[in-house]
């Protein structure tokens, strides 16, 4: 039973130690044994004073810097112009004019089809309406002689307006045969062959105006307010490694999805050697902020307790413990929001040894951030 007692003051002791080591020590308590009367309490960091007295720290300064504030998505790249070409009437191809792969320009013929009877349908016409038009010329001649009487003029004028009419509704059918670019772009994979019949709406090729391209992507609606039109806007794609892609902002949905309580955003991205290909999946990072002159400390100056956060200030050398609000945090460093001021000096090392008011000595001055 004896036995049992004094390990359990032991335990209580050795418990007891191992919290002040943690607390007792940077607040300036007296050790535990001291307080039973088992040991001297050894002397505070301001008891001691004299040569030695003040702790030694690594300090840095308070810098201004740029921060940018983000927020990642993903997206879709879609070509700003983007088409099925299709057949508008049955026929049967006699020509293919492109390859696949290949660049047009807005109206070059892609695709022809047999048009001979339309073509002699077009001639007859074209005979009809000369034959029409050469009546009403001579109709003209004889009118002021009264020798052909103006009912007579006026059917002929009809007649030719009708002749005129069929040669430009047999010209329209047969421009119809022919399957032409509706914009400049990139042709895809051809999807038919020479001599195939096709019927109206049959894909004969597809047609990507990539030069330029756009990223869809969604952000959640907490960020509306922030997002703006001309917003900068990095895209990164694991098919390009580390290559980055900068765009802006195009267009801002005028709706909020309410299942997702997302907003779509629009983002357009120059694409000159074609390296975004459509469907290409894409992480995306939107610019929400830029501060030019944001504060900047060490992270090593933080010192945290809970949800609030601490650092240790030089002032009339000795550390001055003030709270402060942070930001975003960078590689090496955090932005503080408030509780100090550019050109502080705040502690980076010795923190842990440190107390309020406690007097320090500077034995490094830090210039870059730490990491």
């Amino acid at each position: 039973m004896r036995t049992s007692s004094q390990l359990a003051v032991m335990a209580l002791i050795v418990g007891v130690g191992a919290a002040w080591h943690v607390y007792g020590e940077r607040f300036g308590l007296p050790r535990p044994l001291a307080l039973v009367g088992l040991e001297a309490a050894a002397p505070t960091a301001q008891q001691r004073g004299g040569p030695g007295g003040p702790i030694g720290v690594a300090v840095a300064p308070v810098r201004t810097g740029a921060v940018v504030d983000r927020t990642e998505s993903v997206g879709t790249v879609r070509a700003r112009n983007a088409v099925a070409v299709t057949a508008k009437v049955t026929g049967i191809i006699t020509n293919i004019r492109f390859e696949e792969g290949q660049k047009v320009a807005a109206g070059d013929m892609l695709v022809d089809m047999e048009a001979s009877a339309l073509r002699a349908e077009l001639d007859q016409a074209r005979a009809q309406y000369d034959d029409a038009r050469s009546q009403v010329q001579r109709a003209r001649q004889l009118q002021p002689g009264q020798s052909i009487a103006a009912q007579r003029l006026e059917t002929l004028e009809a007649q030719a307006r009708q002749a005129e009419g069929r040669v430009r509704a047999t010209a329209a059918r047969l421009e119809e045969l022919r399957i032409a670019a509706p914009f400049p772009g990139r042709v895809g994979l051809r999807q038919v062959s020479l001599g195939a019949l096709v019927q109206p709406g049959t894909v004969v090729t597809t047609l990507d105006d990539i030069a330029r391209v756009r990223v869809e992507f969604s952000v959640p609606e907490v960020f509306l307010a922030r997002v703006q039109v001309g917003s900068q806007v990095t895209a990164r794609s694991s098919a390009f490694g580390d290559r980055r892609f900068t765009g802006t902002v195009a267009v801002i949905d005028t709706r909020i999805d309410a299942n997702t309580r997302t907003v779509r955003v629009i983002s357009e991205f120059d694409n000159a050697d074609e390296a975004l290909k459509p469907g290409l999946f894409m992480t995306v990072e939107l610019v929400l902020a830029t501060r030019a002159n944001a504060l900047l400390i060490p992270e090593e100056a933080i010192d945290p307790l809970g949800d609030r956060s601490f650092v240790y200030a030089i002032r009339d050398n000795r550390a001055r413990r003030l709270e402060v609000r942070l930001g975003q945090r960078l590689r090496g460093e955090v932005e503080v929001l408030s509780g100090v001021e550019a050109g502080d000096v705040v502690v980076v090392r010795g923190i842990q040894r440190l107390r309020n008011d406690a007097p320090v000595r500077v034995t490094e001055t830090m210039t870059r951030p730490t990491s």
